[in-house]
């Protein structure tokens, strides 16, 4: 078989991917004039960078059966005005077995989700705007106790 399908020696492999999010600022030139010991300047008008929101949410899983661990999914959804939604995270995670003896509520706290600003149905133009979001929770029990019947 030939190497016809692997890239030729000249041809780097970028192992990771570099990110950027904010351009250097640009700079406001100011010149002081020999001797002045002070010197009052109004460098203008300048805008917030990178902003966001973080959506702390907490769940209460109810029943849950003692030792027994359980898989959570928080799934995030944003509305715009007229009520689309658009897709804004998820979180998977494993619950711990509780060994209470009998079943118990189980409160889940700080499930938290970072909302950039630029997703924004508003254009990203600012955190004076209302966003409005859908929280969806899915749960089931990862041990089972369930085992197959052998033929031993």
């Amino acid at each position: 078989m030939g190497l016809a399908n692997f890239p030729s020696p000249e041809i780097a492999i970028k192992c990771g991917i570099v990110v950027i999010p904010e351009p250097c600022p640009e700079p406001v030139c100011v010149t002081m004039n020999g001797c002045e010991s002070t010197l009052e300047f109004d460098a203008g008008y300048i805008s917030l960078n990178s902003l966001g929101r973080i959506l702390k949410a907490d769940v209460t899983l109810m029943n849950v059966c003692p030792n027994r661990r359980v898989a959570l999914a928080a799934i995030l959804s944003e509305l715009d005005c007229e009520g689309r939604e658009y897709q804004r995270g998820i979180k998977i995670l494993t619950i711990p077995a509780h060994d209470s003896g009998r079943c118990a509520d189980v409160t889940v706290r700080c499930i938290r989700f970072v909302l950039p600003e630029e997703l924004s149905p508003h254009g990203g133009s600012g955190m004076c705007h209302e966003r409005s979001f859908r929280l969806r929770f899915i749960a089931n029990y990862i041990d089972l106790g369930f085992e197959c019947c052998t033929l031993d």
